[in-house]
Parts: structure tokens; C-alpha cells; sequence
């Protein structure tokens, strides 16, 4: 009838868990402001979101599809219980519940908070390079069917059948963001990654990852727009350059006069892959011949890691949240997370 045991007890001493949860306590103890600020002090008690900041990283961690999903996992799994911070016999949210705290982290801007905390131990720690740095964007599909975007005037193309999901020809129609928009996501863009790729609804997730151990120092979503990747890549350098020399990789993509002359001007040393597909490249011998140049091209694939992980893993291929505001919460949370399971894997080491 009794028993003394806790979820404590029942997590193996060397779980990685462990340490990823050391350095989750220390970020969310850099949050207690802005926590109390976000969590009202009326009505009935509601969740409690260190608890809750904790939940939403084991769903990525864990790779668990929904919500619905992760509050039945709490129920049982022990793991779960100890990570976020509930006993043994502790009742689990309702899922609604859980859904609507989630709006709390936009107010207080919790994302982008705790993926500072978190960077800010591995700066301590001294796992972060200031002079080499790579960039790269990806599509990331929004939560909206194609038959969701239609005409901004609202005239749909004329329906074969009735009912709730009907069969739409859209044979012959032209479509695009100029005259078109998703009715469910309207902030979604069609978007096309390359010639080979089938158009999708979706939004451009951005990172930039310092060269020394993978990590990522940046990160931005934004509108799925052909030229939204060298702008977030400017924008997203402009907070890490500095009166040190600096470099920074990227694909082919970014090959162009105007991305490559904008670098220079802010005394940053582009290692662009050069593209001399039907065209000149804008990176020249100056640039190709020292040495640094192939092992920045060398490095910067490790930026697909970051992305690999996110999708595979994190579970952000095809979002189940709308908005840019909600989709870009959590591509931030998802770099956090990435972050932190990076770091355990190298703090050990180093110190």
C-alpha cells in the first residue's frame, strides 16, 4: 500500500537526460522573470511553465506526434515524470489546457529567452567560435493543403463534387503568393526549394552555426519568399560580426554580386560555394585561393545536421501549429533543443 520510491530513483545515474535537464534548470532559472510576468496571479492554479517549457522539449527530444500523445505519455512514463518535474502521483494536465498555456510563451518571447540562456552556457563553457560561421535556410511545410490556397478575390475553381473535401481541378490555373493566399494558414507561402521539388505550402527556417562544434548561434523564420535567405543571413551576421576578421559559409544559393559585396561591406569574408551554372560567380580567386576558403567549404555542411535533426527528430517537417508567430516559437525551441543535445555530447569533454 505504500512505497518510498521516486522517479528520482528510477533514472539511471548516466541517462542523458540527466545532464540536458542540469542545463535546462540553469536556463529557466534566467527565466524566472519573465515567468512570473507571463503566469497569472488569479484564478485557479494553472500550469506552471518551467513545467511546461520542460514538456515541449521532451516531445522534440522524444519525437512524440501530438500533444494529445505526449500528455499520455506523462501519465505513465516514469522518464517523462521526472524530466518535467511531476510526482509519481501527480495528476497530468488536460490536453486543451496544455494547448491554450502554449499562447503564454509568444507574450513573454520565452523561444528566443531560453535559446539565449542556453547558447549563453555554451559561451561559458567555450564551445562557441567567433570568427568562422556558417549559414543556411530550410523549407519548412506549413500546416494547410493545397486546396486551401485559393484566389485572394475567393473565387475557387469550379468543384467536381460536393461534400467537405472536394475533388478541385485545378488544371490550367495559374497560381501564386501575388493572387493567392491559404485560407487556414494565410502567413504560409508557396515555395518551391529547387527545380527538382514539387511546390509547397510552408514557411523558411534560417540558422547560423558557429564552425568550431556545430552549434547554432542564430536562427530565423520567415515568409517563403525567393530572396528571404540572404536576407535573414544579413541580418543574422550583423549581430556576430565584429572588429575580429570573420568568415561566413554558405551554398550556392548565396552566390550572388549583391549578397557577396553586401559581406564585404560589413568586413565579413564570404566562403560562398561558387555556382557557375549558365553564369559567372561572384566569388573569385581572392577568396578561393587560401586555405581557410576549403575548410569552410568543409564545414559547412555540418549546417544540415542542424536541420536533419530538427525534422527528423524535432519533428518540425510539417509543423502542426499556424501563424508565423506560433511556427516560428517553436523552430526556435526546436534549435534549442538541438543545442542542448549537442552540448551534451561536448561538455563532458571539454571540461
Amino acid at each position: 500500500m505504500w512505497t518510498t520510491v521516486s522517479t528520482e530513483d528510477l533514472v539511471p545515474d548516466d541517462h542523458p537526460l540527466r545532464t540536458i535537464r542540469v542545463m535546462v534548470n540553469a536556463a529557466l532559472e534566467e527565466l524566472s522573470s519573465a515567468f512570473a510576468r507571463i503566469y497569472s496571479p488569479f484564478g485557479r492554479p494553472s500550469i506552471a511553465p518551467e513545467k511546461q517549457l520542460r514538456a515541449v522539449l521532451l516531445q522534440m527530444l522524444y519525437t512524440v506526434r501530438s500533444e494529445r500523445l505526449l500528455m499520455e505519455q506523462l501519465q505513465y512514463n516514469m522518464l517523462f515524470r521526472w524530466f518535467v518535474g511531476l510526482s509519481i502521483d501527480e495528476p497530468v494536465w488536460d490536453v486543451t489546457v496544455f494547448t491554450k498555456n502554449r499562447e503564454r510563451f509568444l507574450d513573454g518571447e520565452i523561444a528566443e529567452r531560453f535559446f539565449e540562456a542556453v547558447l549563453g552556457q555554451a559561451r561559458g563553457a567555450g564551445l562557441l567560435s567567433d570568427e568562422h560561421f556558417t549559414v543556411d535556410g530550410t523549407l519548412i511545410e506549413a500546416w494547410a493543403s493545397h486546396k486551401s490556397f485559393r484566389p485572394i478575390d475567393d473565387q475557387e475553381p469550379p468543384s467536381g463534387d460536393a461534400g467537405s473535401n472536394p475533388t478541385i481541378d485545378y488544371k490550367g490555373t495559374k497560381r501564386s503568393n501575388t493572387t493567392h493566399r491559404s485560407y487556414t494558414d494565410p502567413d504560409a507561402r508557396l515555395y518551391r526549394k529547387s527545380a527538382n521539388t514539387a511546390a509547397q505550402l510552408g514557411y523558411l527556417g534560417h540558422a547560423l552555426m558557429e564552425n568550431r562544434n556545430g552549434l547554432v548561434v542564430d536562427g530565423r523564420l520567415t515568409l517563403a519568399t525567393g530572396t528571404a535567405e540572404r536576407e535573414a543571413a544579413l541580418d543574422m551576421i550583423d549581430g556576430i560580426a565584429g572588429s575580429h576578421h570573420t568568415t561566413l559559409g554558405a551554398d550556392k544559393g548565396y552566390d550572388t554580386a549583391d549578397f557577396v559585396a553586401a559581406l564585404r561591406a560589413r568586413g565579413v569574408t564570404p566562403h560562398v560555394a561558387q555556382n557557375n551554372t549558365n553564369r559567372r560567380s561572384a566569388i573569385d580567386d581572392r577568396t578561393t585561393r587560401h586555405e581557410g576558403y576549403e575548410v569552410s567549404q568543409r564545414k559547412r555542411k555540418r549546417v544540415e545536421e542542424i536541420f536533419g535533426w530538427e525534422k527528423v527528430i524535432g519533428g518540425i517537417r510539417k509543423v502542426k501549429v499556424r501563424g508565423l508567430a506560433r511556427v516560428g516559437a517553436l523552430f526556435t525551441f526546436a534549435l534549442a533543443a538541438f543545442n542542448l543535445v549537442r552540448m551534451h555530447n561536448l561538455i563532458p569533454v571539454i571540461t
